[in-house]
């Protein structure tokens, strides 16, 4: 599973935001371009767990802590159709890929960022892991 989607990787996933969970709803409105932002393989389990950020053509909102995307990542991501693009770092969700109603496993990536950019958005995740906050557990 690692293999096929590595760190960094952009796939089409339906994202479910904060305030959708909040709302007690269980499925995200469309399927949006995600990043792959951490793939952890659990051999022992036979599980992959994934960190799945959101990708958006619209600007966060004052709540919402996001990255801009620059050019290139945006080209590199397969993400060309977006003017700008930012990366959400405040909220993620959860989900193993093996076990998930969510992912599509047999899906083509569209892309995925290049090293330097997923430090930057590795940085800006770690405090929001840190607390263990901004977490949307899509294993239900």
């Amino acid at each position: 599973m690692t293999d096929r989607f590595p760190n960094g990787t952009i796939v089409s996933y339906p994202y479910l935001w904060r305030w959708q969970a909040d709302e007690r709803r269980d499925h995200g409105e469309k399927d949006r371009p995600v990043c792959l932002a951490l793939t952890v393989a659990d051999p022992r389990q036979n599980i992959t767990h994934l960190v799945i950020l959101p990708i958006s053509g619209t600007p966060p909102r004052a709540d919402q802590t996001a990255l801009e995307i620059p050019d290139l990542e945006l080209r590199r991501a397969g993400l060309s159709v977006f003017k700008r693009g930012w990366i959400t770092v405040s909220e993620y969700n959860y989900d193993i890929a093996e076990r998930s109603f969510h992912f599509e496993p047999t899906q083509t990536p569209r892309g995925r960022f290049g090293p330097r950019f997923l430090d930057d958005i590795r940085q800006a995740l770690r405090p929001v892991l840190a607390a263990h906050r901004g977490r949307v557990d899509r294993t239900r």
